[in-house]
């Protein structure tokens, strides 16, 4: 993977800046020019110009845009909305908006229309393992499908940064499939000892299993397989601004 890669999955944007980021795109697209600052207003609902300058500053500062000099209505895209990944081949949907409150499915605003409702089930360490995953709190909208694969869903809320690395944040909201099973490189959601749930990336060696941070400050920890009982994988998350 690419370093520009890994420099969009660490900078995500707020959900203004990827609008925008398509609507320039989309244009660009179709009539070979990125629009002008008016019609980007138009397009994002802004009550002035200055919104959309402070978006656009935001794009470049990250890359994935640049403003070519002398020409108007002249703006570069560098990295597409597709471009927007995480590294080693997890690919999660992410729907960034507002922090998941409990309303009921019908009531979220998701672009699809097609919504599903999967049980948020507590927190889940994203560190050093703490508590096995706590009870059923409430259920939360997801896409519809983001779910469709075989087996139960749930959701869990990240507590800590050692899969930063990854695109998975403090406070994210993390989809899981569940399944008792995961090939290397997955991102898991491993039971240790019974006791401590955490989210890792997956690596069996022969007997031992490790549980890998994306986060250069945490250290990898090896168990016997006997110790680790995968819950479920990562299919999806959730940003909240």
């Amino acid at each position: 993977m690419q370093n520009s890669d890994l420099i969009g999955v660490q900078q995500m944007l707020t959900k203004k800046q990827l609008q925008l980021l398509e609507y320039i795109q989309k244009r660009t697209d179709a009539d070979g020019v990125s629009p002008s600052f008016d019609e980007m207003k138009e397009a994002l609902d802004l009550r002035s110009k200055s919104g959309i300058h402070r978006l656009i500053t935001a794009l470049e500062e990250r890359g994935f845009i640049r403003r070519l000099a002398h020409r108007a209505r002249a703006i570069e895209i560098l990295k597409t909305p597709d471009a927007i990944g995480a590294p080693r081949g997890f690919e999660p949907r992410v729907i960034q908006g507002d922090k998941p409150d409990g309303r009921p499915a019908a009531a979220l605003d998701l672009d699809n229309g097609d919504v599903a409702s999967v049980k948020l089930m507590g927190r889940i360490a994203a560190g050093v393992p703490i508590s096995a995953i706590e009870d059923f709190s409430r259920n939360i909208a997801v896409p519809g499908d983001m779910i469709r694969g075989k087996g139960d869903h749930y959701a869990l809320e990240v507590k800590g940064d050692s899969m930063i690395d990854a695109g998975i944040n403090n406070g994210d909201v993390v989809v899981i499939r569940e399944t008792n099973t995961a090939e290397n490189g997955d991102i898991v959601v491993a039971l240790v000892e019974d006791q401590e749930a955490t989210l890792k990336r997956f690596q069996r060696n022969g007997s031992s299993i490790a549980l890998e941070a994306a986060n250069p400050a945490y250290e990898t920890r090896v168990y016997r397989d006997d110790q680790v009982k995968v819950q479920g994988k990562l299919v999806g998350l959730i940003r909240t601004y």
